[in-house]
């Protein structure tokens, strides 16, 4: 059994900027107009549009200057005009030594979150001709979590590298050498909104693709790799100490890769199942990614936000790409109501993709755990239940590590999941992973490849399926119906149960009746949910598809007749393009299968 240790609940911080924000009208920094369409800076009289993106930087930034740097209010100003440059360009935020505001000592621009590699390069030189005009000692660009600082004074005007600076020295004094240390209360990481924490990961990623140089799949690879580092090293950092995921004052890229490469091969080589390969990235690349993760706190952001901002950035690039590992949210909430995973339980998942219905079930049992136990219990329950029973097959090798980092996001349950094919034979299996046992599964949720052939001239499995080739030979076989078998294989007698999304044809061809003759044999069938066309298209798979769930008998067992709960749900709760539907009738048909459930036999359908 693996080891955990319990970790005190993190505290509930607000995330910034909002905290600079709220802190600035609390303190007159700044005022807002009723309907916060403006903001005015109270200390110079100036106001502007708060509808504008940059605004919200800039606000936030000077409040910050102030409360966390320490610069008194009455030395800062914005929209500075700038000498020698033209008429219109104007220095976002200007800090002066004096009273007067005649001696510029920090230079800053101010972006909106989000901007390009190529855009925040121009906002450099911008704020490089603004602080050497002005003859400031100090220049930064901020946009949103994305920033850096540079000593202009005593450089070439040319130079961008070596007088980078980890952050702003507090109230005129040395810069730091590094800027984030863990427990601190001002120099620690920061918490984010999902919608930040999306931006950040999506600027790593287009950092990385670097406009096409990379596939977008290898570019998400290499950019859950250096999330990996980050994670890890927020972990590992003892507390007091640097974080290692940052770049200090005067580091070159070579400086910052040679750390963070430390960094994975150290984390490679405790836990070489996740990644393999190596980083396979230019120094300058992995420099730019650390400015725009570098100030995150993964770990204490809330697990529901960073969960569904990875989420949503790893389906950006992979539906349509490779639509066929992603199950929507909606049906596989479904699938776990109906089947209502215990923490005793072992899930199983032979075709997990990134995770989906592994994910749902350890949620749906963090949820029961922390409504019936106080926070260390809770803790200690559900992740025990993440790393003992939660277990997973990826045949490809990619989306294998996507679903790994996606538990570790989570804060575990990845140490379950292997890369191999589920087809293949069940000793090879066992040879790889001690845990993938037939009769041992409580419960499989699962959605199979479909419409794939398996020959017996490509693959040596085949013979060993009754499906296969073991009852009648067969020169081939489609995927889904070796997997119908393999499921059942793999659950308990007598207690298993099998959740599992299967073209209509499996229900309805008559040629395929050898199949459901083979569920019958060997499973009572609890329930058949047929959903609509739509239900897959948007994630690149248009077969008509149904949900099945079935109980595997037990050696010997006669079920005779029994009745069966069918259904038919038009409406799934998003439509063909993936937009949201009002109607869901899946919450509908899971409240009359608890009416089944009770009295299957007097149950009368609405």
């Amino acid at each position: 059994m693996n080891k955990i240790t319990y970790k005190p609940p993190k505290e509930k911080v607000k995330a910034e900027p909002e905290e600079f924000l709220s802190a600035g009208e609390d303190k007159k920094y700044i005022t807002f107009s009723r309907d916060k369409s403006k903001v005015t800076y109270n200390a110079i009289d100036k106001t502007y549009s708060f509808k504008n993106p940059e605004e919200k930087v800039r606000a936030s930034f000077y409040v910050e200057l102030i409360e966390k740097y320490n610069y008194p209010e009455n030395r800062l100003d914005t929209e500075v005009v700038v000498p020698r440059r033209t008429p219109s360009d104007k220095a976002d935020i200007v800090i002066f030594e004096d009273d007067e505001k005649k001696k510029p000592y920090l230079v800053v621009e101010c972006k909106k979150d989000g901007i390009t590699d190529a855009e925040f390069k121009q906002a450099i030189e911008q704020v490089f001709g603004n602080a050497n005009s002005l003859r400031a000692k100090f220049a930064a660009v901020v946009a949103g979590h994305t920033r850096t600082v540079f000593n202009v004074a005593g450089f070439k005007p040319s130079e961008r590298e070596k007088n980078v600076i980890s952050d702003i020295p507090r109230k005129y004094g040395a810069a730091p050498k590094y800027r984030f240390f863990k427990g601190g209360s001002e120099t620690d990481l920061t918490i984010v909104l999902k919608e930040e924490l999306i931006r950040a990961l999506e600027k790593s990623h287009d950092t990385v693709w670097q406009g096409g140089k990379l596939a977008p799949t290898a570019a998400f690879d290499e950019v859950s790799k250096l999330l990996f580092c980050k994670l890890r090293d927020e972990k590992s950092t003892k507390r007091r100490d640097s974080y290692k995921f940052q770049i200090g004052t005067h580091e070159t890229a070579e400086e910052v890769y040679e750390r963070i490469n430390s960094i994975y091969h150290k984390a490679k080589s405790e836990d070489s199942e996740v990644f393999k390969d190596d980083i396979r990235l230019d120094p300058k690349v992995i420099y730019a990614v650390v400015e725009h993760l570098q100030s995150i706190n993964f770990n204490k952001t809330e697990l529901d936000t960073k969960g569904v901002a990875f989420e949503r950035f790893m389906e950006d690039f992979f539906k349509g790409k490779m639509g066929q590992f992603f199950t929507p949210r909606e049906i596989i909430n479904f699938c776990v109501k109906i089947l209502k995973p215990d923490r005793s339980d072992l899930i199983l998942d032979p075709a997990c993709g990134s995770g989906g219905f592994l994910l749902n079930t350890m949620d749906k049992v963090k949820k029961e755990a922390e409504s019936n136990y106080d926070e260390r219990e809770a803790w200690e329950h559900w992740h025990k239940f993440a790393m003992n029973n939660i277990f997973g097959i990826e045949i490809n090798d990619q989306i294998a590590r996507v679903c790994k980092m996606n538990m570790i996001i989570h804060d575990d349950g990845h140490t379950n999941i292997i890369s191999t094919d589920s087809l293949r034979n069940v000793d090879e299996i066992f040879d790889i992973h001690r845990s993938f046992k037939m009769d041992y599964f409580d419960i499989i949720l699962t959605n199979p490849p479909f419409g794939a052939t398996v020959k017996s001239t490509e693959k040596d499995y085949l013979d060993k399926f009754d499906l296969g080739a073991k009852i009648k030979k067969r020169k081939s076989q489609k995927t889904e119906v070796l997997f119908i078998e393999r499921c059942i294989n793999f659950v308990k007698p007598k207690t298993g149960k099998i959740g599992i999304v299967l073209p209509d044809g499996i229900l309805t061809n008559s040629s395929l009746q050898y199949v459901r003759d083979f569920i019958m044999e060997n499973c009572q069938i609890l329930a058949a949910i047929s959903l609509p066309q739509l239900a897959f298209s948007h994630f690149g798979a248009g077969v008509k598809s149904s949900l099945v769930f079935v109980r595997k008998k037990g050696k010997d067992e006669k079920t005779g007749n029994y009745p069966i709960f069918m259904a038919i749900a038009e409406h799934i709760g998003y439509d063909a393009t993936g937009r949201k539907d009002p109607i869901n009738d899946l919450d509908k048909i899971l409240v009359e299968y608890r009416k089944f459930e009770k009295k299957p036999k007097s149950y009368e359908s609405c």
